[in-house]
């Protein structure tokens, strides 16, 4: 007789990213976002946007993890909410470029603290040390299946 093949749900990778994921998300959406008229698309370009200056709207794609059509749709309502602007690229006019306004920074430097603090929160009782690990660990592993799927 053979075996029939079994899977741990409570103990599977997928699975338990992406219960901590939607937990977090879930969360981001609730205590914050939600009273700022923000979805959590639009909450991960501000931030790569304030942290790392002025983007082509292709690499906020890449830095996002964003589908392009998606990214294009919600900085039309950035871009609305004055949050940020888009323009033709000084070096391609096949290029748009984002840029966070001072409403917008405003906005992220609001919404910061609430993120550092649930990030805190999830990772309540494990050190440093071994967040260190798990961030390293977790940014391998995209790596791993974005090489896979290229």
């Amino acid at each position: 007789m053979t075996e029939r093949p079994q899977l741990d749900l409570a103990n599977y990778l997928p699975y338990l990213i992406n219960r901590l994921g939607g937990a977090l998300v879930a969360d981001m959406i609730e205590n914050t976002l939600a009273a700022a008229d923000l979805t959590i698309d639009m909450w991960r370009l501000l931030s790569v946007l304030s942290y790392r200056g002025t983007q082509r709207q292709v690499d906020l794609v890449d830095m996002t993890s964003i589908d392009a059509s998606v990214v294009s749709r919600q900085v039309t309502k950035l871009v609305r909410l004055g949050l940020v602007t888009r323009r033709r690229s000084e070096t391609s006019n096949r290029e748009v470029v984002i840029e966070l306004t001072a409403k917008g920074r405003a906005q992220v430097e609001r919404i910061i603290p609430d993120a550092h603090k649930l990030e805190r929160v999830a990772a309540a009782g494990v050190s440093a040390k071994d967040m260190a690990v798990v961030k390293r660990s977790l940014r391998r592993m995209y790596e791993n299946i974005a090489r896979q799927q290229t």
